[in-house]
């Protein structure tokens, strides 16, 4: 934790840590921003001076201003995303949680695009040498290999990502600054003049906005992987980037400027920059960086999935941890969504010019949604309201526009995108829906009114002992209260004597790495509430906190937990501890309406592929007893029957 801490500071390691993990999707973006912004059309001066324009004002406006210097500050305890930044903001409107689930979804479906678009790009350099090369098969292997190797883990790999990056800026860098001195004149271009003189006249405009948004796509990486680094390493470390991406846009421009009223014919801009004896090895580190892009986003996929299970807008999935650096993580459900979904994109459109319309929606979504939680989070520390009102006027009206441009791309490709964040944001509301009816079924009743007839059980011979320590996990936020079916099973079901009654709580807190518990003697030595608070980014092991919480109990003589068998207490042996997890299933006698009914089906279905309770709270199956117990409420129809007397 010390060193994590270090790279916080701004330093040689955490600028190097912020290349290769942050800046690896914006990065990448010159492989195939302006070729989409030329497409089939003739190059001209319009379109050369226009493009650099637009791409300059965006990167500045979109990603400079809003993305480092005011959304940056948003983090939590130095952790950003969206599901971050929801945590902090979700207190101050129920709502809220749309737009995150609607940003985390769309995020989601980039994930399943970036790789393969950067990817194909760098790999299609090759045509150069051979123009019927089938690019199809290698890029699939190297997008399949690379989602082989998340099961082991990417710390040794990504000690190399940061000085592999800083090649890959420092190319981009020299070879746009080769054609620049050319040519200084260019520079003109960041006159905002030649930006709206394009977007008015130009016939294709819509379409030449859509593919100038794909200069700033990987601004939401920069706030999503904040926590690797810091702010101040993320923040100096874009200064030599912007710098770099600018000199290579820039240098193509010029590129392109002596090449007026030819047409690009497929071929990319970025490749044409380099000399002929370097191809090779430019190639190759493009697609070295395609790789590192890719690998980013998939990191950061499985974190955003990490965090939605905790905070209940995912199925509970299986989470593994290869090693212990921190934030390495491999979940391998997503794992394979994310594959299955890069091969759905490659074998669909197989080159990257295809993949450019459904590329940038799915991101254009989560800028939005990441607007609407900021001005929520401007509020919270009570910036100034025309600050506010300005900041929202300003970039909704921006990032709308980008929606409208990318909107006008739906058919040519953007359905895809559409139908990819639509079926994960899908499954996040009805996770979520479902739960929330769930929770509106369970009933709480007062637990001091049990006192007496717990405190008599414990001593009860005539009832057989079911285990010495008896747990049950508990959704009862106040330790006065206690579900009514977790009474019912312990009195009811079969009445369950135990020597000491465990009641666990588990509460995620808004900040990532809270790792706290608070113990409660309800009834001395008989009856013990432990209420868990954990960070929405701590792992759930409930098994593994829950032993340190008696030991620790056991340690200060608070709780008593050696077996009361005759024969085993003379020998000083630990009783035996038994977790009870309540099933809650929503009873079919109850009367739920249409869109419920829809909900609790797609649930069902959904907890096909989810964890059962006790693997989700990380409990040993061999201690665990599970009790499907129906949630039936008021609202029941009322059934009329009567008595009748036959022979």
């Amino acid at each position: 934790m010390e060193k994590s801490r270090d790279l916080h500071k701004l330093s040689a390691a955490g600028l190097l840590v912020s290349l290769g993990v942050i800046y690896g999707d914006i990065g990448t973006s010159p492989l195939y921003v302006f070729k989409a912004i030329i497409g089939d059309d003739i190059i001209t001066s319009e379109l050369i001076y226009g493009g650099l324009s637009c791409i300059f004002w965006t990167l500045t406006l979109q990603t400079t201003i809003k993305y480092v210097i005011i959304t940056l500050k948003a983090d939590n305890k130095g952790e950003g995303g969206i599901l971050s930044l929801f945590s902090l903001v979700k207190r101050r409107a129920r709502w809220l949680i749309f737009p995150a689930m609607v940003g985390a979804a769309a995020m989601l479906a980039d994930g399943m695009i970036t790789p393969p678009i950067t990817v194909s790009s760098a790999i299609e350099g090759l045509k150069i040498y051979n123009q019927a090369l089938p690019t199809v098969p290698i890029v699939v292997g190297i997008i399949s290999l690379l989602f082989i190797i998340q099961r082991f883990g990417t710390s040794v790999v990504g000690k190399v990502f940061g000085p592999l990056m800083f090649v890959w800026f420092t190319m981009m860098g020299v070879l746009g600054l080769r054609y620049l001195v050319d040519a200084p004149e260019i520079i003109a271009a960041i006159n905002p003049y030649y930006a709206i003189k394009l977007l008015i006249n130009h016939p294709s405009a819509w379409m030449i906005l859509g593919a100038v948004f794909l200069c700033t796509t990987g601004a939401e990486a920069l706030y999503s992987d904040l926590g690797h680094c810091g702010r101040s390493n993320v923040r100096v470390g874009w200064i030599y980037v912007k710098t770099c991406l600018l000199m290579n846009y820039f240098g193509q421009g010029v590129w392109l400027a002596q090449h007026q009223g030819a047409y690009l014919n497929d071929q990319n801009p970025f490749y044409l920059l380099m000399p002929e004896w370097f191809l090779t090895i430019g190639i190759a580190i493009a697609t070295i960086a395609a790789v590192i892009a890719s690998q980013a986003m998939i990191s950061g996929s499985f974190t955003l999935i990490a965090e939605a299970v905790r905070l209940n807008i995912w199925p509970k999935v299986k989470i593994n941890y290869p090693s212990n650096q921190k934030g390495q993580l491999y979940v391998p459900s997503v794992n394979l969504l994310l594959w299955l979904g890069c091969m759905v994109v490659i074998l669909i459109f197989k080159e990257s010019r295809n993949m450019e319309a459904a590329y940038g929606l799915a991101i254009n979504t989560t800028f939005l949604a990441t607007t609407i939680l900021m001005v929520a989070y401007l509020f919270k520390k009570h910036t100034p309201r025309y600050l506010i009102g300005l900041f929202l006027i300003v970039y909704l009206a921006i990032e709308l526009s980008f929606l409208v441009a990318n909107g006008a791309k739906i058919a040519h490709g953007g359905w895809l995108t559409l139908l990819l964040a639509s079926v994960l944001f899908a499954v996040m509301l009805c996770w979520w829906w479902a739960r929330k009816i769930k929770n509106n079924f369970v009933r709480y009743v007062d637990i001091e009114d049990y006192y007496p007839i717990l405190s008599e059980l414990t001593e009860d011979e005539t009832v057989p002992r079911y285990a010495s320590q008896l747990v049950y996990l508990t959704s009862a936020n106040f330790r006065s209260e206690i579900e009514s079916k977790i009474v019912y099973s312990i009195l009811q079901k079969k009445p369950k004597r135990a020597d000491v009654y465990w009641l666990v709580h588990v509460d995620v807190t808004d900040e990532p790495y809270t790792n706290e518990y608070k113990v409660d003697h309800l009834i001395k030595g008989k009856l013990i509430r432990i209420d868990f608070r954990l960070g929405f980014r701590v792992e759930q092991r409930i098994s593994l906190l829950f032993r340190k919480v008696v030991e620790e109990l056991v340690k200060n003589q608070e709780v008593e937990i050696t077996s009361r068998y005759r024969t085993l207490r003379k020998y000083n042996m630990v009783g035996d501890f038994r977790f009870v997890v309540l099933e809650k299933v929503v009873s079919r006698s109850n009367n739920l309406g249409f869109m419920e009914r829809i909900i609790m089906e797609g649930y069902n279905l959904l907890r096909n592929f989810s964890l059962s309770e006790e693997r989700g709270f990380g409990l040993d199956s061999s201690f665990v007893t599970i009790e499907r117990v129906p949630l039936v409420i008021s609202g029941t129809k009322e059934i009329n029957i009567k008595r009748s007397y036959w022979k």
